[in-house]
Protein backbone atom coordinates (compact mmCIF):
# COMPACT_ATOMS: atom_id res chain seq x y z
CA UNK A 1 0.00 0.00 0.00
CA UNK A 2 3.04 2.15 1.12
CA UNK A 3 4.55 1.77 -2.85
CA UNK A 4 1.25 2.12 -4.02
CA UNK A 5 0.87 5.87 -2.56
CA UNK A 6 4.16 6.88 -3.95
CA UNK A 7 3.76 5.99 -7.33
CA UNK A 8 0.01 8.12 -6.82
CA UNK A 9 2.49 11.20 -5.14
CA UNK A 10 4.77 10.39 -8.83
CA UNK A 11 1.50 10.48 -11.09
CA UNK A 12 -0.24 13.72 -8.94
CA UNK A 13 3.29 16.00 -9.52
CA UNK A 14 3.86 14.99 -13.20
CA UNK A 15 -0.24 16.16 -13.79
CA UNK A 16 0.80 19.03 -11.73
CA UNK A 17 3.74 19.92 -14.32
CA UNK A 18 1.63 19.09 -17.37
CA UNK A 19 -0.96 21.43 -15.82
CA UNK A 20 1.10 24.32 -14.67
CA UNK A 21 2.28 24.09 -17.98
CA UNK A 22 -0.59 24.35 -19.77
CA UNK A 23 -1.91 27.16 -17.71
CA UNK A 24 0.67 29.05 -15.86
CA UNK A 25 -1.74 30.70 -13.14
CA UNK A 26 -2.06 27.56 -11.70
CA UNK A 27 1.38 27.82 -9.84
CA UNK A 28 0.50 30.69 -8.11
CA UNK A 29 -2.69 28.61 -6.52
CA UNK A 30 -0.09 25.50 -6.38
CA UNK A 31 2.10 27.91 -4.26
CA UNK A 32 -0.73 28.83 -2.12
CA UNK A 33 -2.29 25.75 -1.33
CA UNK A 34 1.12 24.66 -0.57
CA UNK A 35 1.69 27.71 1.87
CA UNK A 36 -1.63 26.77 3.61
CA UNK A 37 -1.02 23.15 3.50
CA UNK A 38 2.34 23.28 5.47
CA UNK A 39 0.90 25.60 8.18
CA UNK A 40 -1.98 24.25 8.94
CA UNK A 41 -0.09 20.46 8.95
CA UNK A 42 2.29 21.90 11.34
CA UNK A 43 -0.06 23.81 13.87
CA UNK A 44 -2.17 20.38 13.96
CA UNK A 45 0.49 17.91 14.36
CA UNK A 46 1.26 15.84 17.54
CA UNK A 47 4.25 17.03 19.47
CA UNK A 48 6.57 14.07 19.12
CA UNK A 49 5.78 14.01 15.21
CA UNK A 50 5.87 17.82 14.65
CA UNK A 51 9.48 17.68 13.75
CA UNK A 52 8.98 15.30 10.87
CA UNK A 53 6.07 17.78 9.55
CA UNK A 54 8.29 20.78 9.77
CA UNK A 55 11.21 19.00 7.91
CA UNK A 56 8.83 17.86 4.94
CA UNK A 57 7.03 21.14 4.74
CA UNK A 58 10.54 22.46 4.32
CA UNK A 59 12.02 19.85 2.08
CA UNK A 60 8.42 20.87 -0.44
CA UNK A 61 9.40 24.20 -0.68
CA UNK A 62 13.15 23.42 -1.30
CA UNK A 63 11.97 21.55 -4.21
CA UNK A 64 9.39 23.34 -5.54
CA UNK A 65 11.35 26.72 -4.97
CA UNK A 66 12.73 26.91 -9.03
CA UNK A 67 9.51 25.50 -10.24
CA UNK A 68 7.97 28.66 -8.39
CA UNK A 69 10.91 30.88 -9.90
CA UNK A 70 10.66 28.98 -13.52
CA UNK A 71 6.64 29.78 -13.37
CA UNK A 72 6.07 32.79 -11.27
CA UNK A 73 4.52 30.99 -8.88
CA UNK A 74 6.27 32.44 -6.08
CA UNK A 75 5.07 36.64 -5.34
CA UNK A 76 8.64 37.26 -3.84
CA UNK A 77 11.56 36.10 -5.47
CA UNK A 78 13.54 35.10 -2.29
CA UNK A 79 9.54 33.91 -0.85
CA UNK A 80 10.89 30.23 -0.39
CA UNK A 81 13.46 31.05 1.70
CA UNK A 82 11.39 33.04 3.77
CA UNK A 83 8.81 30.28 4.36
CA UNK A 84 11.52 28.08 5.67
CA UNK A 85 12.40 30.04 8.12
CA UNK A 86 8.99 30.93 9.08
CA UNK A 87 8.27 26.97 9.28
CA UNK A 88 11.04 26.42 11.51
CA UNK A 89 10.60 28.92 13.93
CA UNK A 90 7.17 28.18 13.99
CA UNK A 91 8.15 24.57 15.08
CA UNK A 92 10.62 26.18 17.25
CA UNK A 93 7.73 28.46 19.33
CA UNK A 94 5.14 25.47 19.63
CA UNK A 95 7.55 23.84 21.66
CA UNK A 96 10.49 21.82 19.53
CA UNK A 97 12.82 24.87 20.66
CA UNK A 98 16.18 24.86 19.14
CA UNK A 99 18.93 21.89 18.95
CA UNK A 100 20.57 20.87 22.22
CA UNK A 101 23.83 22.87 22.41
CA UNK A 102 23.69 25.01 18.96
CA UNK A 103 24.93 27.86 20.06
CA UNK A 104 27.41 27.93 17.27
CA UNK A 105 24.89 28.85 14.89
CA UNK A 106 23.48 31.15 17.26
CA UNK A 107 27.74 32.79 17.51
CA UNK A 108 27.40 32.70 13.61
CA UNK A 109 23.92 34.74 13.32
CA UNK A 110 25.25 37.33 15.15
CA UNK A 111 28.65 37.21 13.49
CA UNK A 112 26.39 38.46 10.45
CA UNK A 113 24.88 41.57 11.96
CA UNK A 114 28.05 44.16 11.62
CA UNK A 115 27.86 43.39 7.68
CA UNK A 116 24.10 45.03 8.11
CA UNK A 117 25.79 48.13 9.99
CA UNK A 118 28.36 48.84 7.44
CA UNK A 119 25.93 48.03 4.46
CA UNK A 120 24.01 50.77 6.19
CA UNK A 121 26.72 53.12 5.56
CA UNK A 122 28.25 51.63 2.61
CA UNK A 123 25.64 51.04 -0.20
CA UNK A 124 25.20 53.74 -2.53
CA UNK A 125 22.26 56.33 -1.87
CA UNK A 126 19.99 55.03 -5.19
CA UNK A 127 20.20 51.66 -3.90
CA UNK A 128 17.07 50.00 -1.71
CA UNK A 129 19.34 49.07 1.13
CA UNK A 130 16.24 46.66 2.80
CA UNK A 131 16.29 45.02 -0.51
CA UNK A 132 20.10 44.29 -0.84
CA UNK A 133 20.62 43.42 2.70
CA UNK A 134 17.20 40.44 2.54
CA UNK A 135 18.26 39.24 -1.04
CA UNK A 136 22.41 38.89 0.58
CA UNK A 137 21.32 37.80 3.54
CA UNK A 138 18.22 35.21 2.95
CA UNK A 139 19.97 32.60 2.25
CA UNK A 140 22.82 32.84 5.10
CA UNK A 141 19.84 33.45 7.58
CA UNK A 142 17.97 30.44 6.29
CA UNK A 143 21.29 28.66 7.14
CA UNK A 144 21.82 29.55 10.47
CA UNK A 145 17.73 28.94 11.82
CA UNK A 146 17.88 25.56 9.68
CA UNK A 147 20.82 24.45 11.38
CA UNK A 148 19.51 25.82 14.73
CA UNK A 149 16.33 23.53 14.64
CA UNK A 150 17.80 20.55 13.31
CA UNK A 151 21.07 20.54 15.68
CA UNK A 152 21.64 17.02 17.06
CA UNK A 153 17.67 16.32 16.61
CA UNK A 154 16.42 13.05 16.77
CA UNK A 155 15.22 11.46 13.89
CA UNK A 156 14.62 7.84 12.70
CA UNK A 157 15.78 7.11 9.23
CA UNK A 158 12.48 6.41 7.86
CA UNK A 159 11.23 9.42 8.80
CA UNK A 160 14.42 11.18 7.51
CA UNK A 161 13.76 9.27 3.69
CA UNK A 162 10.16 10.32 3.89
CA UNK A 163 11.49 14.00 4.35
CA UNK A 164 13.72 13.63 1.63
CA UNK A 165 11.13 12.42 -0.68
CA UNK A 166 8.86 15.57 -0.03
CA UNK A 167 12.15 17.40 -1.66
CA UNK A 168 11.89 14.62 -4.74
CA UNK A 169 8.34 15.08 -5.68
CA UNK A 170 8.11 18.47 -6.52
CA UNK A 171 11.45 18.41 -8.72
CA UNK A 172 9.26 15.67 -10.87
CA UNK A 173 6.88 18.47 -11.45
CA UNK A 174 9.32 20.75 -12.83
CA UNK A 175 10.92 17.81 -15.09
CA UNK A 176 7.50 17.33 -16.51
CA UNK A 177 7.57 20.82 -17.23
CA UNK A 178 10.92 20.94 -18.74
CA UNK A 179 10.27 17.96 -21.29
CA UNK A 180 6.55 19.87 -22.69
CA UNK A 181 8.56 23.36 -22.48
CA UNK A 182 11.51 21.86 -25.00
CA UNK A 183 10.37 18.47 -26.41
CA UNK A 184 13.39 18.83 -29.08
CA UNK A 185 16.40 19.97 -27.42
CA UNK A 186 18.02 20.35 -30.89
CA UNK A 187 15.88 23.13 -31.89
CA UNK A 188 17.06 24.93 -29.37
CA UNK A 189 20.81 24.54 -29.29
CA UNK A 190 23.43 27.23 -30.71
CA UNK A 191 26.82 26.45 -28.82
CA UNK A 192 27.84 25.00 -25.73
CA UNK A 193 27.23 27.46 -22.97
CA UNK A 194 24.53 27.62 -20.48
CA UNK A 195 21.08 27.30 -22.43
CA UNK A 196 17.96 28.72 -20.87
CA UNK A 197 15.55 27.35 -23.37
CA UNK A 198 16.34 23.71 -21.88
CA UNK A 199 15.79 25.19 -18.67
CA UNK A 200 12.46 26.23 -19.05
CA UNK A 201 13.47 29.66 -19.63
CA UNK A 202 14.93 30.04 -16.17
CA UNK A 203 18.90 29.82 -14.84
CA UNK A 204 20.67 27.10 -16.13
CA UNK A 205 22.20 26.96 -12.92
CA UNK A 206 19.98 27.15 -10.33
CA UNK A 207 17.26 24.29 -12.76
CA UNK A 208 20.66 21.78 -12.98
CA UNK A 209 21.56 22.14 -9.12
CA UNK A 210 17.87 21.27 -8.41
CA UNK A 211 17.78 18.73 -10.55
CA UNK A 212 20.96 17.00 -9.55
CA UNK A 213 19.73 17.18 -5.49
CA UNK A 214 16.52 15.08 -7.04
CA UNK A 215 18.49 12.57 -9.31
CA UNK A 216 20.78 12.58 -5.65
CA UNK A 217 17.71 11.64 -4.07
CA UNK A 218 16.33 8.98 -6.25
CA UNK A 219 19.10 7.17 -6.22
CA UNK A 220 19.26 7.14 -2.49
CA UNK A 221 15.83 5.50 -2.49
CA UNK A 222 16.98 2.95 -5.17
CA UNK A 223 19.53 1.98 -2.43
CA UNK A 224 17.36 1.92 0.52
CA UNK A 225 13.65 2.25 -0.57
CA UNK A 226 12.95 0.03 -3.23
CA UNK A 227 12.28 -3.42 -2.56
CA UNK A 228 10.20 -4.60 -5.43
CA UNK A 229 11.57 -4.79 -8.94
CA UNK A 230 8.98 -2.60 -10.13
CA UNK A 231 9.39 0.33 -7.62
CA UNK A 232 13.15 -0.04 -8.89
CA UNK A 233 12.35 0.37 -12.42
CA UNK A 234 9.99 3.30 -11.85
CA UNK A 235 12.94 4.92 -9.28
CA UNK A 236 15.85 4.14 -11.84
CA UNK A 237 13.57 5.55 -14.52
CA UNK A 238 12.25 8.81 -13.42
CA UNK A 239 16.00 9.33 -11.87
CA UNK A 240 17.43 8.81 -15.87
CA UNK A 241 14.29 11.46 -16.98
CA UNK A 242 15.91 13.86 -14.24
CA UNK A 243 19.43 13.27 -14.98
CA UNK A 244 18.85 13.87 -18.90
CA UNK A 245 16.93 16.97 -18.15
CA UNK A 246 19.97 18.33 -15.52
CA UNK A 247 22.89 17.35 -18.36
CA UNK A 248 20.54 19.26 -21.73
CA UNK A 249 20.74 22.59 -19.76
CA UNK A 250 24.62 22.53 -20.02
CA UNK A 251 25.33 23.97 -16.59
CA UNK A 252 27.89 21.40 -15.63
CA UNK A 253 27.98 22.63 -11.94
CA UNK A 254 24.97 20.84 -10.78
CA UNK A 255 25.80 17.68 -12.05
CA UNK A 256 29.11 17.61 -10.85
CA UNK A 257 27.91 18.22 -7.59
CA UNK A 258 25.41 15.33 -8.02
CA UNK A 259 27.76 12.97 -9.26
CA UNK A 260 30.83 13.24 -6.40
CA UNK A 261 27.42 13.16 -3.70
CA UNK A 262 26.32 9.80 -5.06
CA UNK A 263 29.78 8.30 -5.18
CA UNK A 264 30.68 9.04 -1.37
CA UNK A 265 27.36 7.79 -0.46
CA UNK A 266 27.47 4.59 -2.51
CA UNK A 267 31.06 4.20 -0.52
CA UNK A 268 29.29 5.22 2.57
CA UNK A 269 26.44 2.96 2.71
CA UNK A 270 28.67 0.00 0.83
CA UNK A 271 30.79 0.06 3.71
CA UNK A 272 28.18 0.11 6.49
CA UNK A 273 25.74 -2.24 4.82
CA UNK A 274 26.00 -5.69 6.48
CA UNK A 275 28.10 -8.49 4.40
CA UNK A 276 24.97 -10.78 3.59
CA UNK A 277 23.72 -7.27 1.84
CA UNK A 278 26.48 -6.38 -0.08
CA UNK A 279 25.42 -8.29 -3.09
CA UNK A 280 22.05 -6.50 -3.26
CA UNK A 281 24.14 -3.44 -2.90
CA UNK A 282 26.16 -3.74 -5.67
CA UNK A 283 23.47 -4.64 -8.06
CA UNK A 284 21.55 -1.85 -7.23
CA UNK A 285 25.05 -0.01 -8.32
CA UNK A 286 25.24 -1.84 -11.74
CA UNK A 287 21.12 -0.77 -12.42
CA UNK A 288 22.06 2.64 -11.30
CA UNK A 289 25.24 2.54 -13.77
CA UNK A 290 23.76 1.17 -16.89
CA UNK A 291 20.98 4.12 -15.74
CA UNK A 292 24.03 6.71 -16.10
CA UNK A 293 25.29 5.12 -19.04
CA UNK A 294 21.84 5.41 -21.45
CA UNK A 295 21.50 8.86 -20.06
CA UNK A 296 24.93 10.22 -21.61
CA UNK A 297 24.44 8.04 -24.64
CA UNK A 298 20.68 9.52 -25.08
CA UNK A 299 21.90 13.13 -24.14
CA UNK A 300 24.82 12.95 -26.55
CA UNK A 301 22.79 11.78 -29.15
CA UNK A 302 20.31 14.14 -28.83
CA UNK A 303 22.79 17.27 -28.48
CA UNK A 304 24.66 16.22 -31.47
CA UNK A 305 27.72 16.18 -29.59
CA UNK A 306 27.68 19.55 -28.43
CA UNK A 307 26.90 17.94 -24.73
CA UNK A 308 30.69 16.26 -25.04
CA UNK A 309 32.49 19.16 -26.26
CA UNK A 310 30.90 21.01 -23.09
CA UNK A 311 32.14 18.73 -20.49
CA UNK A 312 35.61 18.73 -22.46
CA UNK A 313 35.29 22.53 -22.25
CA UNK A 314 35.11 23.13 -25.84
CA UNK A 315 33.27 25.49 -27.92
CA UNK A 316 30.68 24.40 -30.49
CA UNK A 317 33.62 23.82 -33.47
CA UNK A 318 36.07 21.87 -30.33
CA UNK A 319 38.16 24.98 -29.45
CA UNK A 320 39.37 24.63 -25.89
CA UNK A 321 38.22 27.26 -23.95
CA UNK A 322 40.47 29.23 -21.51
CA UNK A 323 38.59 29.49 -18.56
CA UNK A 324 37.13 26.21 -17.77
CA UNK A 325 34.84 28.01 -15.00
CA UNK A 326 33.31 30.47 -16.85
CA UNK A 327 34.34 33.42 -15.42
CA UNK A 328 33.86 32.13 -11.87
CA UNK A 329 37.19 32.72 -11.00
CA UNK A 330 37.68 36.38 -12.07
CA UNK A 331 34.87 36.82 -10.04
CA UNK A 332 36.54 34.94 -6.83
CA UNK A 333 39.59 37.09 -7.00
CA UNK A 334 37.68 40.30 -6.96
CA UNK A 335 35.92 39.47 -3.86
CA UNK A 336 39.17 37.94 -2.26
CA UNK A 337 41.32 41.18 -3.18
CA UNK A 338 38.11 43.17 -1.66
CA UNK A 339 38.51 41.52 1.71
CA UNK A 340 42.52 42.18 1.64
CA UNK A 341 41.62 46.10 1.26
CA UNK A 342 38.99 45.72 4.02
CA UNK A 343 40.05 43.16 6.36
CA UNK A 344 38.42 43.72 9.49
CA UNK A 345 34.79 44.55 9.07
CA UNK A 346 34.60 43.81 5.00
CA UNK A 347 32.39 46.11 2.58
CA UNK A 348 29.17 45.74 4.02
CA UNK A 349 25.87 43.36 2.83
CA UNK A 350 25.43 43.58 -0.59
CA UNK A 351 28.44 46.20 -1.49
CA UNK A 352 30.11 43.54 -3.52
CA UNK A 353 27.80 43.95 -6.47
CA UNK A 354 28.06 47.65 -6.47
CA UNK A 355 31.80 47.98 -6.52
CA UNK A 356 32.25 45.28 -9.41
CA UNK A 357 29.60 47.62 -11.72
CA UNK A 358 31.93 50.50 -10.59
CA UNK A 359 35.04 49.26 -11.28
CA UNK A 360 34.39 47.15 -14.25
CA UNK A 361 30.72 48.52 -15.83
CA UNK A 362 29.31 44.94 -14.65
CA UNK A 363 26.55 43.61 -12.63
CA UNK A 364 27.69 40.33 -11.88
CA UNK A 365 26.36 38.64 -8.75
CA UNK A 366 28.71 36.46 -6.33
CA UNK A 367 28.80 32.72 -7.90
CA UNK A 368 31.00 32.11 -4.47
CA UNK A 369 29.37 32.13 -0.92
CA UNK A 370 32.47 31.61 0.80
CA UNK A 371 34.57 34.60 -0.87
CA UNK A 372 31.19 36.64 -0.78
CA UNK A 373 30.64 36.07 3.44
CA UNK A 374 34.72 37.25 3.92
CA UNK A 375 34.40 39.95 1.70
CA UNK A 376 31.21 41.14 2.51
CA UNK A 377 31.52 40.73 6.65
CA UNK A 378 35.39 40.91 7.03
CA UNK A 379 37.28 38.85 9.71
CA UNK A 380 33.48 38.42 10.86
CA UNK A 381 32.78 36.95 7.89
CA UNK A 382 35.73 34.95 8.32
CA UNK A 383 34.94 33.29 11.68
CA UNK A 384 31.12 32.59 10.34
CA UNK A 385 32.02 30.47 7.90
CA UNK A 386 35.26 28.36 9.87
CA UNK A 387 31.96 27.63 12.21
CA UNK A 388 29.81 26.46 9.19
CA UNK A 389 32.73 24.80 8.15
CA UNK A 390 33.68 23.08 11.11
CA UNK A 391 30.98 22.40 13.33
CA UNK A 392 29.40 19.52 11.17
CA UNK A 393 32.85 17.86 11.35
CA UNK A 394 32.76 17.96 14.98
CA UNK A 395 29.69 16.55 15.20
CA UNK A 396 30.29 13.89 12.94
CA UNK A 397 33.15 12.85 14.80
CA UNK A 398 31.26 12.27 17.89
CA UNK A 399 28.11 10.58 15.99
CA UNK A 400 28.55 8.77 12.82
CA UNK A 401 25.10 7.57 12.45
CA UNK A 402 24.20 10.02 9.79
CA UNK A 403 24.66 7.76 6.81
CA UNK A 404 23.65 10.80 4.34
CA UNK A 405 25.95 13.13 6.73
CA UNK A 406 29.12 13.35 3.97
CA UNK A 407 26.92 13.76 0.66
CA UNK A 408 24.63 16.34 2.09
CA UNK A 409 27.53 18.38 3.66
CA UNK A 410 29.12 18.02 0.58
CA UNK A 411 26.37 19.35 -1.48
CA UNK A 412 26.34 22.60 0.48
CA UNK A 413 30.00 23.04 0.13
CA UNK A 414 29.99 22.65 -3.09
CA UNK A 415 26.83 24.20 -4.73
CA UNK A 416 27.71 27.31 -2.35
CA UNK A 417 31.07 27.24 -4.34
CA UNK A 418 29.57 27.23 -7.84
CA UNK A 419 26.28 28.79 -6.91
CA UNK A 420 26.42 30.55 -3.75
CA UNK A 421 23.50 30.58 -1.85
CA UNK A 422 20.60 31.47 -4.97
CA UNK A 423 18.73 28.72 -3.56
CA UNK A 424 17.22 27.50 -0.58
CA UNK A 425 18.36 23.94 -1.08
CA UNK A 426 22.17 24.19 0.35
CA UNK A 427 21.17 26.11 3.61
CA UNK A 428 18.43 23.59 4.19
CA UNK A 429 21.00 20.25 3.21
CA UNK A 430 23.05 21.81 5.44
CA UNK A 431 20.27 21.27 8.33
CA UNK A 432 19.76 17.58 7.86
CA UNK A 433 23.58 17.01 7.98
CA UNK A 434 23.09 17.99 11.89
CA UNK A 435 20.17 15.18 12.39
CA UNK A 436 20.85 12.63 14.47
CA UNK A 437 19.54 9.45 12.78
CA UNK A 438 17.94 6.58 15.04
CA UNK A 439 17.52 3.45 13.27
CA UNK A 440 15.55 0.60 13.98
CA UNK A 441 16.07 -1.84 16.79
CA UNK A 442 15.10 -5.37 16.34
CA UNK A 443 12.86 -6.69 18.39
CA UNK A 444 14.69 -9.12 21.52
CA UNK A 445 11.81 -11.46 22.46
CA UNK A 446 12.01 -12.52 25.88
CA UNK A 447 10.77 -15.12 27.66
CA UNK A 448 9.00 -15.11 30.96
CA UNK A 449 10.28 -16.23 34.01
CA UNK A 450 7.53 -17.73 36.15
CA UNK A 451 8.97 -17.96 39.58
CA UNK A 452 7.78 -21.31 41.55
CA UNK A 453 5.57 -20.88 44.34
Amino acid sequence: MKGFSYINLILLHILIGVSVYLFKPISKAYFLAILILSIVSIINSVPKKRHIYVLSACAYIIGSEVFFRMTGGNFLYEASKYFVILFLIIGMLLGDGIGKKSYPYIVYLMLLFPGIVVASFSLDYNTNIRTAIAFNLSGPVCLGIAALYCYKRKITLKDLQNVLMFALLPIISITTYLFLYTPSIKDVLSGTGSNFATSGGFGPNQVATVLGLGAFLLAGRLFLQSKTLFVKIINISILIFIAYRAIVTFSRGGVFVAVLILLVFIIAYYFKAPTKSKIKVLGSIIILSIGITITWVVSSRNTGGLIDKRYNNQDAIGRTKDDISTGRTGLLANELNEFFENPFIGVGVGKLKELRFEKEGVKAASHNEMSRIIAEHGLFGVAAFFILLLTPLFLRYQNKKNIYFYSFYLFWFLTINHSSMRIAAPAFIYGLCLLNIQYDKPIIHRKQIIKQG
